[in-house]
């Protein structure tokens, strides 16, 4: 296994193969799905099919950004993935952060954890300039993790999605955060 980050408590690592299984096993938790599908699980052949492939050909853009399998350091068990992707194809200056846990490590401070390495990678590593990460209004738990990571709140929009889940009608919230806020030269 090649690691691409660690942190205390995680090890990233780019996604193979033989890890749809994984990926379709977090999707199944109605509790993960609630803000991004009102708790439906995603169909395993779409993961198989559109997901995973999806996921593997990021690893073919800009080296250090995509989506990365978090695992636990000592254990070694999987417990979701982060998302460090460019939000315009090729251009590292921006990119989206974005995270998904198995329930049973909700509530440890695994997510800021994660989102804090992988920012302060893509700031000293990797040329990023601004981290941008989006919720739903009512995802109180992940807008704390945004925050705790240092992103700060940008706006509330309303998004065009294909199905309404609840609490939608409140809108969507993007945080950001600059590397020029990170190092501490912009206090706006």
């Amino acid at each position: 296994m090649r690691v691409f980050l660690d942190t205390g408590r995680l090890a990233l690592r780019e996604f193979t193969p033989d890890d749809a299984q994984l990926l379709v096993e977090l999707d199944d938790d109605p509790e993960v799905m609630r803000y991004l599908t009102g708790g439906h699980p995603t169909p395993p052949e779409a993961i198989r099919e559109h997901v995973l492939p999806r996921i593997l050909a990021h690893y073919r853009q800009p080296p250090g950004l995509g989506w990365w399998a978090a695992l636990g350091r000592d254990s070694g068990d999987f417990l979701g993935w982060f998302e460090f992707r460019p939000t315009h194809d090729g251009d590292v200056r921006e990119v989206e952060l974005g995270y998904r846990l198995r329930r049973a490590a909700w509530g440890a401070g695994l997510a800021t954890e994660g989102c804090r390495a992988l920012i302060e990678k893509g700031f000293t590593d990797l040329g990023v300039q601004r981290v941008t990460a989006n919720t739903m209004t009512v995802n109180a738990a992940s807008r704390r993790v945004m925050e705790k990571s240092g992103l700060r709140f940008v706006r509330t929009y309303v998004g065009d999605w294909p199905e309404m889940i609840a609490g939608a009608e409140h809108g969507e919230v993007e945080y950001a955060l600059t590397r020029q806020q990170w190092l501490g030269h912009d206090t706006d």
